[in-house]
């Protein structure tokens, strides 16, 4: 059993998950949207969860926790409070892409991007194909595009999937046409659940993360890393940037 943790958005949401996409199933699940922060939420929230299943750290085989990208300061917490409950209890720890978790709810579309609000007028967004096995597979690392230009990623028709679709969605139907299709609404949040079950997958390839060295998947510089950038104190960081500690 793999117990996942999501705080990337707005939204803290935890789940307890068996097996992965092709066998698996949701031994629960719990999410949480209000004004308190996911520092504050996230403990209770998994206790709560682990209560209301019956379910002990004796159970639970590996910790999951959402690289991003997301929100900065969310991420930050998931992945340390992650860290901290995997020493605690002696259990592994998976980093799942949020982009690939709620890219496998689309799955089987052929061709699929999940695409995040970023803020600054800016989406982070990537590319998969559902390949002959009905699994998502990644088709590049993530970017950090203007809403404009996204169309110019596309070769062949893409569902769209992620919260930038309540934002930036007249502008994708205007200028992608037929290219592009929406994913239903229920699939725009990221879901600790889907995440579960990519770790499965991973847990079963022995794709283990060094929970000494883990950092979330930040795809662009922090502001207070751009302002020193914009100062020539800095090189820009390529298109797959990943912060390091």
């Amino acid at each position: 059993m793999i117990l996942s943790i999501d705080t990337s958005t707005v939204c803290t949401a935890v789940a307890l998950t068996e097996g992965t996409r092709s066998a698996g199933r949701v031994v629960g699940s719990l999410r949480f949207t209000g004004r308190t922060t996911h520092s504050r939420r996230l403990l209770p929230l998994i206790d709560r969860l682990m209560k209301e299943t019956d379910i002990t750290w004796a159970d639970i085989r590996a910790l999951c926790v959402s690289l991003g990208p997301g929100s900065f300061t969310g991420l930050r917490i998931g992945m340390a409070t992650a860290k901290g409950l995997a020493l605690a209890a002696d259990k592994p720890m998976i980093g799942v892409s949020t982009l690939e978790g709620l890219a496998s709810g689309c799955a089987p579309a052929p061709f699929i991007c999940a695409v995040m609000d970023a803020r600054k007028k800016e989406v982070y967004a990537a590319l998969y194909r559902t390949d002959s096995s009905g699994l998502t597979v990644a088709e590049g690392a993530p970017v950090v595009v203007t809403p404009g230009v996204l169309c110019d990623y596309f070769q062949e028709p893409v569902v769209l999937v992620g919260d930038a679709l309540g934002i930036y969605g007249e502008i994708w139907k205007s200028n992608c046409g037929d290219m592009v299709t929406f994913a239903s609404a229920s699939l725009n949040i990221p879901m600790a659940e889907s995440l579960g079950f990519l770790a499965g997958e991973k847990l079963n390839a022995g794709e283990i993360l060094n929970s000494g060295e883990a950092t979330p998947m930040y795809v662009r510089a922090s502001d207070a890393e751009l302002n020193l950038i914009k100062k020539k104190q800095m090189l820009p960081p390529s298109p797959s940037y990943k912060k390091s500690k």
